[in-house]
């Protein structure tokens, strides 16, 4: 296990240490330790506070950021497919309809927010690629020649979608209906097709 791991390791299970009892637990030295962890946090994976100490300088305990969580299992694909499954099994194919129906009209409610007082598509989109960003989607808009896309290079929500077309029909569904007095809305390109992105065309009126 490389030393990185072994020190985001160690404040997992032990929460904040001192550079000097990470030393000691790692058979490093304090100088070489304090490497790791400038690394660590100039990478966004720890993040330090300053303790005042009985007497002398502050002691400083290190502590793992949120970013730190991609080292370690994450089975939230595996929760959300049982999750769809135990939907269907209680509720039936309608119960997960009405699910579905009503994420996207919370969806809908907070995205005409947004856009309420945007105009002209190319306004809308942009406010609509910032909200998809938000939410995971890694969205960016490019403009050809009478139209534009609107690519999507992440789902968030894949192993829903994989699980459940529907989830997918509803995001096409929420653009069109968003953008439904500028702009008609296709969807070119499909991750859980195999596609690289999700990619939608928006030809204006």
């Amino acid at each position: 296990m490389k030393t990185h791991d072994k020190i985001i390791e160690l404040l997992k299970t032990q929460g904040p240490l001192t550079a000097k009892v990470l030393a000691s637990e790692l058979s490093l030295t304090t100088m070489g330790i304090r490497q790791h962890m400038l690394a660590l946090e100039e990478s966004g994976e720890l993040t330090f506070k300053d303790e005042k100490a009985t007497r002398g300088r502050p002691t400083r305990y290190w502590s793992l950021t949120e970013k730190s969580n991609s080292h370690f299992a994450n089975r939230h694909d595996e929760l959300t497919v049982q999750l769809i499954d135990s939907v269907i099994a209680v509720f039936g194919d309608d119960g997960l309809e009405k699910l579905i129906a009503n994420r996207e009209k919370s969806s809908m409610r907070a995205y005409r927010l947004a856009l309420a007082d945007r105009y002209g598509v190319e306004e809308k989109l942009i406010t609509l690629v910032k909200l998809r960003s938000d939410e995971g989607y890694m969205a960016t808009m490019t403009q050809e020649d009478g139209f534009y896309w609107l690519l999507e290079n992440h789902c968030p929500i894949c192993a829903a979608a994989t699980k459940c077309v529907n989830f997918c029909r509803s995001e096409l569904h929420l653009f069109q209906n968003l953008l439904e007095d500028v702009a008609t809305v296709t969807r070119e390109e499909h991750i859980i097709e195999g596609a690289r992105r999700c990619a939608y065309k928006v030809i204006p009126f």
